[in-house]
């Protein structure tokens, strides 16, 4: 009998960390197989939730925000697609690649998980920022996201245009940043066990069969 496993994965889809981290999430979880019955809640974090509607290239705000040289940003952009090549991801970063506002996406991330296409939702956005290279703050292309998720997109751009959707995420976002939560993605199982970064499979697998097998430690989440 398949052990229920809660899994709140929060996370923002500027963030490529938070791509590998469900990558390996979700690849974990099929090689654990029926010994869990996972249910998913994707919820919102924004890494820049000042960001204007024009966005900021990425090798720009890294270099303001973390002080990395051009040349460590070329690394870390090396790193991520090595990682995401390896869970089936494409990052296509280039010369000319920028870093949107999110708010938007996570709305109509929202709307997803009540319709029950909340985890389609999330990698299609996924592939339209890091792989298709779109601007994800465009209602266009937020829509189209939507509509390639299995979702009705005149529904996504009716949400788009109205404020539907902005409470409830504002609400989970102060929550978790009221327990601590700084930086993505960080994974909570059941409410008690804490994974923060873009781990690999194994550390999600073990993490899970600890928790299956009672072993796991208590940690705050």
């Amino acid at each position: 009998m398949a052990t229920p496993l809660r899994i709140d994965f929060i996370s923002d889809i500027a963030c490529p960390w938070c791509v590998i981290g469900l990558r390996g999430l979700e690849r974990a979880l099929a090689e654990v197989g029926s010994a869990v019955e996972a249910d998913i809640h994707l919820l919102p974090f924004e890494l820049n939730p000042q960001m204007g509607p024009e966005g900021e290239n990425v090798s720009e705000h890294i270099q303001k925000k973390y002080g990395s040289t051009p040349a460590q940003s070329a690394a870390a952009r090396q790193a991520l697609k090595d990682r995401g090549a390896d869970l089936g991801f494409t990052f296509n970063y280039a010369p000319d690649t920028r870093i949107w506002n999110t708010f938007d996406a996570h709305r109509l991330l929202h709307w997803a998980a009540l319709e029950g296409k909340q985890l389609a939702l999330k990698h299609a956005l996924f592939a339209a920022n890091f792989t298709e290279q779109l601007p994800v703050s465009d209602h266009r292309v937020l829509a189209d996201a939507a509509a390639r998720a299995g979702l009705d997109p005149e529904r996504a751009r009716q949400i788009l245009t109205s404020n539907e959707y902005a409470d409830e995420v504002r609400r989970d976002e102060a929550l978790w940043q009221s327990r601590g939560v700084r930086a993505v993605p960080t994974v909570i199982f059941n409410q008690r066990w804490m994974i923060q970064g873009g781990q690999p499979p194994e550390v999600f697998a073990q993490a899970i069969h600890d928790i299956v097998s009672g072993t796991a430690r208590e940690a705050q989440a």
